[in-house]
């Protein structure tokens, strides 16, 4: 279980430096720019210790694809930013490629 907790942990952290990446202004704001790279190590840190016990390909295809659709929804609600349609369908494929990644391949998490 400390596996899916650190995972989730590398997300959350890895949303958070994306995000200020934004409100870093092109590492021109000090404050964001230290937050998002202290965050980035923090994420690091958490999907290393995931990779202990999950499969590297499974583990980055989730971090990866929840990565992407949560940046996505906070670009949406903090900087108005609106998906058009080919957005929404990539990301649907994203979400589909890792649901099928995870229920039906062998690679078992040990």
């Amino acid at each position: 279980m400390n596996n899916i907790i650190f995972l989730l942990l590398a997300i959350i952290f890895e949303t958070s430096a994306t995000t200020l990446l934004k409100v870093s202004d092109g590492f021109s704001k000090l404050l964001p720019t230290i937050a998002s790279i202290i965050l980035y190590i923090l994420s690091f840190y958490c999907l290393s210790n995931c990779l202990k016990t999950v499969p590297i390909g499974i583990a980055y295809a989730i971090w990866s694809a929840l990565g992407i659709v949560l940046v996505t929804l906070v670009g949406i609600i903090a900087f108005k930013q609106t998906p058009d349609w080919a957005a929404i369908i990539g990301l649907l494929l994203i979400i589909i490629g890792v649901g099928v990644l995870n229920l039906f391949s062998n690679m078992a998490i040990h």
